[in-house]
């Protein structure tokens, strides 16, 4: 669970710019990015991950969706739904039909997706890389880094929106050569949410199985 957040959500924000200063005009671009997302009060998005390793000659994509609404999140792919209301988060296994139930802890917390737009103001260097035009439209890129060399991400690269401020893809880079994209699809803001968006409804799930590790 954990290992899908550190390659989707944390993912948001490193740089191989450790030695550089922080760049104004990155700044202000993910200042206006972060204002834009922090403005709604919820969002909804599908996305699409494609893995790449060359030299392992390696190419898988897979989908997902994601719901955010200030500290809590809904989040599914790849037979995965993980759902957390801020204080207990639930993990459910499809194949399985079973949900472990935890308390949120500090390290998952950092990784939420309602953290993602926030994560580059601290830890993290940044910088300007250009624009770019992408199926018509124009793009900010921002490359970022993480400060500490241990981190396994070495660079990001986000391509944020001119018009709307918004995230439209992202690339990530490991030590390992796997490269991760992300395309965002299908974005709503302020989509009508249900009352139990945010927490697992058992009674959905028929002969689920709970796991309650609280």
């Amino acid at each position: 669970m954990k290992k899908i957040f550190s390659l989707l959500f944390v993912t948001l924000l490193f740089v191989n710019l450790a030695q550089a200063q922080q760049d104004p005009k990155a700044g202000k671009i993910l200042d206006a990015m972060s204002q834009r997302y922090r403005t709604m009060k919820a969002f909804k998005a599908d996305f699409a991950q494609t893995l790449e390793n060359p030299s392992a000659k390696v190419k898988e994509t897979m989908a997902g969706n994601i719901l955010v609404s200030g500290e809590k999140y809904r989040l599914g792919v790849s037979g995965q739904e993980i759902v957390s209301d801020g204080k207990l988060m639930w993990t459910f296994l499809k194949d399985a039909n079973e949900v472990t139930i935890t308390e949120s802890d500090d390290e998952a917390e950092a990784m939420a997706p309602s953290k993602i737009f926030d994560m580059y103001k601290k830890g993290y260097k940044y910088s300007f890389a250009g624009t770019e035009t992408v199926d018509g439209g124009k793009f900010d890129v921002i490359e970022l880094a993480p400060e500490d060399r241990k981190n396994p991400i070495y660079k990001v690269r986000l391509y944020i929106s001119q018009k709307d401020k918004t995230l439209k893809s992202w690339e990530m880079f490991r030590n390992n050569g796997n490269r991760y994209t992300y395309t965002i699809k299908n974005f709503q803001a302020n989509p009508t949410l249900a009352s139990d968006a945010f927490t697992f409804n058992k009674s959905k799930y028929k002969g689920v199985t709970v796991v309650d590790l609280r």
